[in-house]
Formats: structure tokens, C-alpha cells, sequence
């Protein structure tokens, strides 16, 4: 056993020293993971023990005004990432993107970018914290707290390992939907009537799936091709995106056509017995 811990710990070490990008290291939180993990701690004690405990025997609080700050700035952050990632089309490859482990232009530019996708992650989990102070815990659902934990930690070791290359396609598929997202949240926390589109938010789920798809198209692409990209990225994010794929077409399914479906007999039912 010993042995065993001897070896995470020098595998460990070896992983943050020899394997990390340096140019990380400039970067707040990115020392090592331990800050992210705390995060991540009080978070899940947050939503899952401490928020619903507060809120109990309390009314949920209005938070309007913060709610339409916050989603303004997602909206704005995302659409940077979106204006770097257009700048960068002329440098970009289809098929095979290699890392830029350089302090050239490009190579800082999109570690920049990569981080500032880390930290829109970490403030992506504002949301589930805004659930359980206006009491909405029916929306924390497994879908939605995985996502948002997955992307928290996938995002960390993007910058910390692999700051750029083909994981620009991330943010290509990544930040248009977060736009229309956050948008659609703004538009809500503005006015709760736009939340009874169920086009708008069909439209949303529609979205998130292309998402998905897309990154398995690019990804899947490289274990079929020669190219100095890590392999490791790809076999993970592969499954990664399929399971993705079968929680929010899951949902889909049952939100948008199941239940519509059914709400459709009952109404019948309920003409028929007048």
C-alpha cells in the first residue's frame, strides 16, 4: 500500500512538473489543482447541504438585479472568446491542430483564451448556486450538476497541460451556445414571461446537441490521422461528449416530446369526459 501511495505521489509530481505547460504557471489558481478542488468542494456543500438548509424555512431571495449583471458579463466574456476564435481562422486547421507551447503571438493568445474559458467554468457555477437561493432545486438535476463539474475540471487541465491546438474547437463550439444561453437567461431574469418559450428553450437543448456532435466530428478525426496532438484528449473527450449526448437527449426526449405528448392525451381525455 505504501508503495502504491509512493507512486500516485511521484506520478503526481511528475504530471505537475514535467508534463505541465510553464507559461500556466503566470496564471492564478493554476499552481496546482487543489484551489480548483476546493471550489469544487464548497460548491457541492454549498448546493447540496448548506444553501438548502439556509433556505428552508426562508422565502426565496430576489436576486434580479444580480442575476441580469451576471448574465450580461457571461454574454460579453463569451463573445470575446468568440472574437478570438474568428481572429484565429487563418491559423487554424480542420484536421490537425498542434499545440503552441511558444511565447509567439498566437501561442500566448491562446492560452489567454483558454484560461479565460477556465474561469467562465468556474463562474458557470453561479447558476446552480442562484437554484438554491430562490429555491429552485428542481432544476439540480444530475445532468445539470455533472456538467457543470466536469467542465470545471476539464477546463483546469486545458490550461494547465494543454493551453491551445485543436482544443480551439472547444470554444468554437462552446462559447456560440453559451451566448444564445446566457442570453436567453438574461432575457428571463429580466422578465419571467420569456421563460414559457418552449421554443426558445427547445431551440437551446437543439443547440447544446450539435455542440456535442460537432466536437466528436473534430476529435474523433484525430485517432484516424497523423498528428502531434495528444491521442489521451480525444479518447477521453470522446466518450466524454456520447455521454453528454445521451443526458441532454434524454432530456430532450422527455421535456420536448414525451411529456408535450402526453399533456396532449389528457387534454384529449379531459374534452372527451366534458
Amino acid at each position: 500500500m505504501a508503495l502504491i501511495v509512493k507512486r500516485l505521489f511521484q506520478s503526481y509530481f511528475w504530471a505537475m512538473e514535467e508534463l505541465s505547460d510553464p507559461r500556466a504557471l503566470d496564471y492564478p489558481l493554476m499552481s496546482s489543482p487543489l484551489p480548483t478542488m476546493f471550489i469544487l468542494f464548497l460548491w457541492f456543500k454549498f448546493i447540496l447541504q448548506w444553501g438548502p438548509n439556509y433556505m428552508k424555512n426562508r422565502d426565496p431571495i430576489n436576486l434580479k438585479a444580480v442575476m441580469i449583471v451576471y448574465n450580461i458579463i457571461q454574454v460579453a466574456a463569451n463573445s470575446y472568446i468568440m472574437y478570438y476564435v474568428f481572429l484565429a481562422t487563418d491559423v487554424m486547421s480542420l484536421s490537425c491542430m498542434e499545440i503552441d507551447y511558444s511565447n509567439s503571438y498566437w501561442g500566448l493568445k491562446f492560452l489567454d483564451t483558454t484560461y479565460l474559458y477556465y474561469i467562465l467554468k468556474l463562474a458557470d457555477l453561479l447558476d446552480t448556486i442562484f437554484f438554491v437561493l430562490r429555491k429552485k432545486t428542481s432544476h439540480l438535476s444530475f445532468l445539470h450538476i455533472y456538467h457543470h463539474f466536469g467542465m470545471a475540471c476539464l477546463s483546469w487541465l486545458g490550461v494547465k497541460f494543454l493551453g491551445g491546438g485543436h482544443n480551439y474547437y472547444v470554444a468554437l463550439a462552446n462559447a456560440p451556445v453559451h451566448i444564445i444561453l446566457y442570453s436567453y437567461y438574461l432575457l428571463t431574469a429580466y422578465d419571467s414571461k420569456y421563460g414559457k418559450l418552449l421554443w426558445l428553450k427547445k431551440f437551446i437543448t437543439q443547440a447544446q446537441l450539435v455542440q456535442f456532435a460537432f466536437l466528436l466530428v473534430m476529435f474523433g478525426q484525430l485517432l484516424f490521422i497523423e498528428c502531434n496532438f495528444p491521442k489521451i484528449v480525444p479518447m477521453f473527450l470522446i466518450p466524454q461528449n456520447l455521454f453528454m449526448i445521451c443526458l441532454f437527449g434524454e432530456f430532450y426526449v422527455k421535456t420536448y416530446i414525451i411529456i408535450p405528448k402526453q399533456k396532449k392525451l389528457q387534454d384529449k381525455d379531459l374534452k372527451k369526459r366534458d
